[in-house]
């Protein structure tokens, strides 16, 4: 669940590799809200050239900070298959992931994570 449903936007590319990995492989569901199956139902799609500038997508380097304990981290967001946390890669399924994916920088999320509910702010996103 994102702060006020702030939009997720997603390009076409990484709409259509996202939405074949949900079906493969579901993880939660259409109607649970902190999901990534969840959070590409509500999705805007659009051309690459329409994305806006500092949206989170596949094989973005994203920092972010945690608000309650101002704690920042950085790290890119993968496919499964791609992520090493070693390497800073995290998967789009894991809660981050899914929490942060098509948002923009400046943006504000909460999150369900194993800890519990969290608050991030995107600092910021390279591509």
């Amino acid at each position: 669940m994102t702060t006020q449903k702030t939009p997720v936007i997603l390009t076409e590319d990484d709409f259509r590799m996202l939405k074949q990995f949900a079906e493969q492989f579901p993880i939660g569901g259409k109607e649970n809200e902190m999901t990534l199956s969840y959070e590409l139902n509500r999705a805007t799609v659009v051309a690459e050239n329409k994305l806006p500038s500092g949206s989170v997508r596949l094989n973005s380097k994203v920092k972010v900070k945690e608000l309650t304990t101002n704690r920042e981290m950085e790290f890119s967001i993968v496919m499964p298959a791609m992520a090493n946390i070693a390497e800073k890669k995290i998967s789009v399924v894991t809660p981050m992931g899914a929490a942060l994916i098509g948002l923009c920088k400046g943006e504000k999320v909460q999150w369900k994570m194993p800890a519990g509910i969290k608050h991030f702010e995107i600092l910021d996103v390279e591509y």
